[in-house]
């Protein structure tokens, strides 16, 4: 049966949690804003709700359902991360239930699992760490490195982004753990040069932090400002700013020391 058939049997509370669970996920994993309001408007559509406003900003989403049972829900955002699988799997939710080929109910099921962090829907630690690890190894050689630093670089770039990864549990705070992360790379960085292990120190630096760099972050906010959502893009503007500071102070505070 398809998501036609099912909208009498619906109430427009449980369209409303669908509608913000996907928000919530492509919000969550790197989506940009107007994406976010589209999808949640497109959803609302596939259930038979043709009027319905959201307005979403990079802690929280808004979404009413007019009509003379007006629904107006809030959900705050607190976490954000980069998985942009997971953004594709609710784009894709969404399109098949404005063709009709899955059932709200089975969207709702669908993306509980994906929101869950269910296997095959999230990115091990282990994968994050050793993507990181080769990702500045590439970045090494963009840069037109030397091929000898390679390795130096794979070994501060990656156990940088172990140390952030675990210290981001501990320390909640973005901004410190992405500080006290460039610390330790350009602590690593220093030590891999003064052991004759890298020869480059510059480009042993800059490539190791590269995975840290707040590149999708910079590109939503031009993309949020572009398509007229100011305030999520001056606020996504001002979190990649900090980002790139922290990053910046840390390792000029290991170099002011060298």
């Amino acid at each position: 049966m398809t998501a036609i058939g099912h909208h009498d049997n619906i109430g427009r509370c449980d369209i409303s949690q669908l509608c913000l669970l996907a928000g919530k996920i492509i919000l969550q994993n790197g989506g940009e804003t107007y994406r976010v309001e589209d999808t949640m408007v497109r959803i609302a559509a596939a259930c038979g709700i043709s009027q319905s406003q959201s307005f979403v900003t990079p802690t929280g989403i808004i979404f009413a359902i007019e009509g003379t049972a007006h629904t107006t829900r809030l959900m705050r955002i607190s976490q954000r991360s980069t998985n942009l699988l997971k953004v594709t799997l609710v784009n894709d939710i969404s399109r098949q239930m404005s063709r009709g080929e899955v059932t709200p109910e089975e969207a709702y099921s669908l993306l509980q699992r994906i929101d869950s962090g269910a296997s095959g829907y999230s990115y091990p630690n282990w994968l994050k760490v050793v993507t990181a690890a080769i990702a500045s190894g590439c970045f090494l050689i963009m840069f037109q490195g030397a091929w000898s630093d390679f390795w130096p670089v794979v070994a501060s770039g990656g156990i940088g982004y172990l140390f952030f990864v675990t210290l981001h549990r501990v320390v909640p705070i973005t901004f410190f753990a992405e500080l006290l992360t460039a610390v330790l790379i350009g602590l690593l960085s220093v030590l891999s040069v003064h052991i004759g292990f890298g020869t480059d120190l510059d480009k042993i630096i800059i490539s190791s932090v590269m995975p840290l760099v707040p590149g999708l972050h910079l590109t939503n906010a031009v993309r949020d400002l572009m398509a007229g959502h100011l305030v999520s893009g001056l606020s996504k503007g001002a979190e990649a700013f900090l980002t790139a500071f922290a990053i910046g102070a840390g390792i000029a505070a290991v170099l002011s020391f060298y």
